[in-house]
């Protein structure tokens, strides 16, 4: 039986003691390797968009996953974004993995980066989403402060942080939230827990590693980079698509007009196409 993002089974894996959830499906029948998607803060399994995730598996096997205590993962949520590469690592090898693609969104971008200049035997090609370097430019928009933790996340507060200003732009919010809650069997939300250890890494994640030279942690990354944003991102500010353009080597950049910090999610067949021509040139 071939698998979509409403019928893929949550399956677990023991790694160090701890149940991490995942999600597999798409076509093992192609010479690319598997992509792992890493998420936003406190997002779990069913935040990724279906028309982004059933496409990009039409190529290759997708896997959704879930780190350590967040949402149906068991165990005690990391507070440093290097200890969430470490997990992810640790999870690709327990699945008998060699090479993957990686995809990061928001804080699953700076997973993605720590995952990659850690472990870069694993990684083949890496996505970064709506996301910063170390010791980027912090400067959000006031009001992220109090909608990004809020314990329920209404559609408002999707649309207000993810999504551009404009009537269209917040229609294809509206698409997006509808699609991703079409599954039946949801993931459970993240904890209390998660919100307060996923916001103490991210205080880590911003002092500049090295004042004189704040970026370069990132001419470690070697592999084909993949940069996508939108033109006003309100929660981690567009310049830092820029930064890391500028210093990874073999970056390519692409900026979405009347998109914020979700554009992957504000344009999904543009995002699509992007995608996979980058993933198989």
């Amino acid at each position: 039986m071939s698998h979509n993002h409403l019928t893929a089974p949550t399956l677990y894996i023991d790694v160090d003691g701890d149940r991490f959830a995942y999600r597999r499906w798409g076509n093992d029948q192609t010479d690319q390797p598997p992509l792992i998607l890493l998420q936003h803060f406190r997002g779990g399994m069913d935040h990724w968009d279906p028309i982004m995730t059933d496409g990009l598996a039409a190529g290759r096997e997708v896997i959704l996953y879930n780190g350590r205590g967040i949402a149906s993962s068991s165990g005690e949520p990391r507070n440093r974004i290097e200890l969430m590469a470490d997990d992810a690592a640790a999870v690709i090898r327990a699945l008998g993995l060699s090479t993957v693609d990686v995809l990061g969104f928001s804080l699953g971008g700076f997973i993605a980066q720590d995952l990659t200049r850690r472990h870069p035997d694993l990684v083949r090609k890496l996505m970064l989403l709506g996301t910063g370097p170390r010791g980027g430019n912090p400067d959000s928009d006031p009001g992220v402060l109090e909608a990004a933790p809020r314990p329920i996340p209404t559609v408002d507060d999707f649309l207000f942080l993810f999504f551009g200003p404009s009537e269209a732009a917040r229609q294809a919010g509206l698409e997006f939230w509808e699609r991703r809650h079409q599954r039946v069997d949801q993931d459970p939300p993240s904890s209390v827990q998660v919100i307060q250890a996923q916001i103490e890494a991210h205080m880590h994640f911003m002092p500049k590693p090295d004042p004189n030279d704040p970026f370069n942690h990132l001419r470690a990354i070697k592999q084909p980079t993949f940069i996508l944003n939108g033109m006003n991102d309100i929660m981690i500010p567009t310049v830092n698509s820029w930064y890391m353009a500028q210093n990874i080597p073999n970056a390519q950049l692409f900026l979405y007009p009347d998109a914020g910090h979700g554009a992957q999610f504000q344009c999904p067949e543009r995002f699509l196409k992007h995608a996979i021509a980058f993933l198989s040139e």
